[in-house]
């Protein structure tokens, strides 16, 4: 780490941010109602409301999103004439899955061989804790330069869109000079690095029905249609034999020309189990970051434990089709449905609905914010360059922001590398990469501010 004053106050402010993460992470702040009371979510929200209000921020208020769910919203008024930068999070996570795999309890942070466990230690609750810590920081070093607005969104992972349609009706609240996600994650651990594209997402879910009702298998299989016979021949159609996606008129041979991703890298980091191949063409990079990528997000079936011999009249799935820059979400939609809809064997009936999507993105690397940053993430990483590259996942309020404010500029940062494991069990966040990205959160503010 670096030795400068501003370094050195990042450091002591640790302790704190280990304890105030520790109480955000207690909070089951999991935007699915039918799974998590609505409560943990409301408490989460006001813990970080109340945050901002210690920190001098004026204006804290709870929106209502229309989603039903809520998100924070405080501004900090910097010196007169200064820019404004916008510093989004969000405090919802996913749910914790099977807890029985955790080695700790997914809601209470847990210190682990040099790393920090809980659900949303690294997404997003600690992306939250750099923000304040950043600002913490540069209080005791002559003030925060800059007009600071904060975003805390409350529905990020469910995908409803509640912040996206709250910012439209409402496009003044997050106007800004720069907005800075802190949603993404370094490449490695270590490895300084912002994200220059999303790919975007459309979720939708598709119902089988071939008979009134089910039945005996000894009786009628082998000439009734098979319901989930026919449902899994229509996923199997979304991919070809080297498990590459293949949706009908969708391309899918763009390459990435940034950074790369080895391949034993990606199987160390996604824990390929041996023997077991990878999926695709191209390089690792490209099938992250410029191809469209489909899965399958659960079938509607029996289980095995209870299950009767029987030709099955109806089935159902949830299937999500990650979408690359330069590929529109509502025609990849479009073709994604057709697909499914032309792929039924044995005229079986099919019906396409969808529940979600969003739009790709992709920055503005070269813009003068962008040069603050990449100065900033090089002093706080100890002279390493920043690196760009893409996500696989998607932020969908990033083209929404894109859309409302566009001259703003957009950057994205975050906790979330490979070993913070986001998303599955054992999620963590390493305290150094949180230490070093507050500071470089820090450092850019004052750059940004002082290029002005």
């Amino acid at each position: 780490m670096p030795d400068s004053p501003l370094a050195q106050t990042v450091a002591a402010l640790q302790t704190r941010a280990r304890t105030e993460l520790a109480e955000l992470v207690t909070f089951k702040s999991v935007a699915d109602y039918a799974q998590f009371p609505k409560s943990e979510s409301e408490d989460a929200a006001r813990w970080i409301a109340d945050a901002l209000r210690a920190e001098g921020f004026q204006d804290v208020a709870l929106l209502d999103t229309p989603d039903g769910t809520q998100s924070v919203y405080g501004y900090l008024p910097g010196p007169a004439d200064a820019p404004t930068v916008l510093l989004y999070a969000h405090y919802d996570v996913q749910p914790p899955l099977d807890e029985d795999a955790w080695i700790s309890p997914p809601f209470e942070l847990t210190e682990r061989d040099g790393r920090w466990y809980g659900r949303g230690a690294a997404d997003c609750k600690g992306g939250m804790i750099m923000h304040l810590t950043a600002l913490r920081a540069l209080k005791e070093h002559g003030g925060v330069p800059v007009n600071i607005k904060v975003i805390a969104e409350g529905s990020e992972e469910q995908g409803t869109g509640g912040l996206e349609r709250y910012a439209e009706a409402h496009p003044e609240l997050l106007a800004a000079d720069v907005i800075v996600i802190g949603d993404s994650g370094n490449f490695r651990a270590g490895l300084p690095t912002v994200t220059a594209t999303l790919r975007g997402m459309t979720m939708v879910q598709v119902q089988v029905d071939t008979l009134e009702g089910n039945l005996h298998s000894g009786q009628f299989g082998g000439a009734a249609p098979d319901a989930l016979a026919a449902l899994i021949r229509i996923l199997d159609s979304l991919r070809a034999e080297d498990g590459a996606t293949t949706v009908r008129g969708l391309a899918a041979d763009a390459t990435w020309e940034g950074l790369q991703y080895s391949e034993t890298d990606f199987r160390k980091d996604a824990k390929v189990l041996d023997g077991v191949g990878l999926i695709g063409t191209g390089t690792i990079a490209d099938r992250l970051w410029s191809r469209p990528a489909v899965t399958v997000l659960g079938i509607d079936c029996p289980p095995v434990v209870g299950a009767t011999p029987s030709v099955h009249a109806s089935a159902r799935a949830l299937v999500s089709l990650r979408i690359p820059p330069g590929t529109d979400a509502v025609d990849a939609t479009k073709l994604l449905t057709a697909h499914l809809e032309g792929a039924a064997p044995w005229g079986a009936r099919v019906a396409v609905e969808q529940v979600g999507q969003g739009q790709p993105f992709r920055a503005d690397t070269s813009s003068p914010a962008y040069a603050s940053m990449a100065a900033a993430l090089r002093e706080a990483y100890d002279g390493q360059e920043m690196q760009t590259s893409g996500l696989g996942g998607s932020i969908p309020l990033c083209n929404t922001l894109a859309r409302l404010y566009p001259d703003a500029e957009i950057l994205l940062i975050g906790l979330s590398e490979p070993e913070a494991q986001i998303h599955a069990v054992n999620e963590s966040v390493s305290p150094e990469e949180l230490e070093r990205l507050s500071l470089a959160e820090a450092l850019f503010l004052q750059r940004f501010a002082a290029g002005r």
